[in-house]
């Protein structure tokens, strides 16, 4: 039984004395380290314009108002796609019951296209013609997704340079000839564009309607490395 306690008291005694000595290596590994952050930004001409448009009627008879819309919709599609650098999309079609006093009233049916181009003067100028049949729900601008890559990969190249200088100079600064990486993380932030909404009627309009004033703007776009490096010991 005697040998049995100290056979046991041996096995913990030899257990503690490994967790130590791995606690001992991962605080070895530990040790001298700090943590760094750089970034690099810059402006970007946006390049890309989208807005979405609706067609929206509302009355007693269902069928009526579907057809309406359908056909205004279907024309809107069909003089968009005549223009090679605009693209076009549908978007959600609607029915919904409209009540008065938890009665029901009327019907309400809304269908809606998305159009984006690289040629703002031409979307803007094909906005203007589908306001006499069509509503504007937004319009907004934004970086065209190749431009975005280009810009980012330039800016990556900078704040990782920016990261290694400092990295090199918090080294030196501390008595130390090197350092290794321990980790690191890119991360990519811009600012968001918020669509600019537009109020326009819902029924046809009599009188031709003015392309609507846009104006492209700039947009930040930066990359921020941040990671943590291990000064060498001499």
């Amino acid at each position: 039984m005697m040998m049995r306690a100290l056979l046991g008291l041996s096995i913990v005694l030899l257990q503690f004395w490994t967790v130590g000595i791995a606690w001992a290596k991962d605080e070895t590994l530990t040790y001298d380290r700090v943590f760094l952050s750089t970034s690099a930004d810059t402006q970007v001409e946006n390049d890309t314009l989208a807005a979405i448009l609706y067609a929206q009627r509302e009355g007693t008879k269902l069928s009526t108002l579907a057809n309406e819309v359908n056909q205004l919709i279907t024309k809107a599609v069909q003089q968009s796609k005549q223009i090679p650098s605009v693209d076009v999309q549908t978007l959600a079609y609607q029915t919904n019951p409209v009540y008065d006093k938890q009665r029901l009233a009327s019907w309400r049916v809304r269908q809606s296209i998305r159009l984006e181009s690289q040629d703002s003067a031409i979307l803007s100028q094909l906005i203007g013609d589908l306001q006499s049949t069509l509503a504007v729900e937004s319009i907004n601008y934004s970086v065209s997704p190749g431009k975005q890559r280009e810009v980012e990969d330039k800016l990556i190249t900078e704040a990782i340079d920016a990261f290694t200088q400092r990295a090199k100079l918090i080294t030196k600064q501390f008595g130390r000839s090197n350092y290794r990486l321990v980790e690191v993380n890119i991360n990519t932030a811009g600012t968001p564009i918020r669509p600019m909404a537009v109020r326009g009627g819902v029924m046809a309009m009599e009188a031709a309607v003015a392309p609507p004033t846009i104006e492209a703007g700039k947009q930040d776009v930066q990359i921020t490395v941040n990671g943590t490096i291990e000064m060498q010991l001499e």
